[in-house]
């Protein structure tokens, strides 16, 4: 559905979405639009530049760097067959799967240089940087309430204590420490992330996607 042949897609009947902020946007007013009362509200135009900045830093080349190379390699490879073995099966998106290979290779050339390595770590800095400043004047990202922003902030927190620095990125910053221990207790959390990721959660997900990658590999299940 995604001409770019990428996640996120969303579709709604005949609305379909590729961009994460706009999905969104759009789930947000079917709720304000469904729910009937008078708690919900539009994101307002602050919310949206921080989900904008938030977009901005590319987290795939921190995170490929700190994954070990054996694990790496074999996902990546994994994924250049799955791409190459559904080119065959829809021919009519050969161009689109085409440009996805192409992206795979480039990524792992990316991966050797370190200035790509360098700058994303320097965009994460300053994004980090800004949003303690604005943690120690309020208590979500956008204000006093948990908003968009915060939805789109947490799962960065959650990609780096993953990787296990929590302590490089986190732990270093006083207010976006105190907010990470907030955020982790709202229900939402822990469905949705905490249930695969927290504690000892984490390796039995990765265990059984390791396992899942690996089966699939051996039987040519692409």
């Amino acid at each position: 559905m995604n001409p770019s042949a990428k996640l996120p897609v969303f579709q709604n009947g005949a609305h379909i979405i590729f961009d994460t902020i706009e999905i969104i946007q759009y789930v947000e007013r079917i709720s304000v639009v469904t729910s009937g009362t008078d708690d919900l509200s539009i994101t307002s135009g602050k919310v949206v530049e921080w989900m904008k900045k938030i977009q901005g830093w590319n987290p795939k080349f921190l995170t490929l760097n700190h994954i070990p190379d054996k694990y790496r390699h074999t996902v990546s490879k994994f994924i250049r067959r799955v791409v190459i073995a559904r080119m065959a099966e829809s021919p009519d998106l050969a161009s689109a799967y085409h440009r996805k290979l192409k992206e795979a290779y480039e990524t792992e050339d990316k991966l050797k240089n370190q200035e790509v390595l360098k700058c994303s770590r320097e965009h994460l800095i300053r994004l980090l940087d800004e949003v303690e400043i604005k943690l120690n004047e309020t208590k979500y990202l956008a204000g006093e309430e948990f908003t968009m922003a915060d939805v789109m902030l947490i799962p960065v927190l959650a990609r780096l204590v993953l990787l296990n620095l929590e302590d490089e990125y986190i732990s270093c910053r006083p207010s976006i420490a105190e907010y990470w221990v907030l955020v982790q207790q709202r229900p939402s959390y822990k469905k949705v992330v905490g249930k695969y990721f927290s504690g000892w959660r984490k390796y039995r997900t990765l265990v059984k996607t390791w396992c899942c990658i690996r089966l699939r590999s051996m039987l040519r299940r692409y």
